[in-house]
């Protein structure tokens, strides 16, 4: 279905942060182009467009965070305080975090 060799950068579906002013650049470029089955990188096809690269950031854990389950670590509210986005986090999990940050 995608015409080149490789995708363009793109975020992860996760989760990303952007302003209303790219939002609103973003929705102009996706209708220049055919959609594209994956959300992803279609964000990325729209971002190529516009001449815009993602930036990483650390506090986005989409494919989870690395913690050992019997660490008072887990318990401390620095330990998530810089996260942004954290996937495969059970329901109790979530509501566990949110209470301690």
């Amino acid at each position: 279905l995608y015409k080149k060799n490789i995708y363009p950068p793109y975020a992860g579906g996760g989760g990303f942060i952007m302003d209303g002013a790219l939002a609103k650049r973003l929705h102009k470029a996706s209708e220049t182009l055919e959609l594209y089955p994956i959300d992803d990188v279609f964000l990325g096809m729209c971002l190529e467009v516009l001449k815009v690269s993602p930036v990483g950031h650390e506090g986005f854990k989409t494919f989870g965070i690395v913690k050992n389950k019997n660490s008072k670590m887990n318990k401390e509210p620095c330990f998530y305080r810089s996260m942004l986005v954290v996937h495969k986090l059970l329901p109790p999990e979530l509501l566990q975090m949110w209470d301690l940050v």
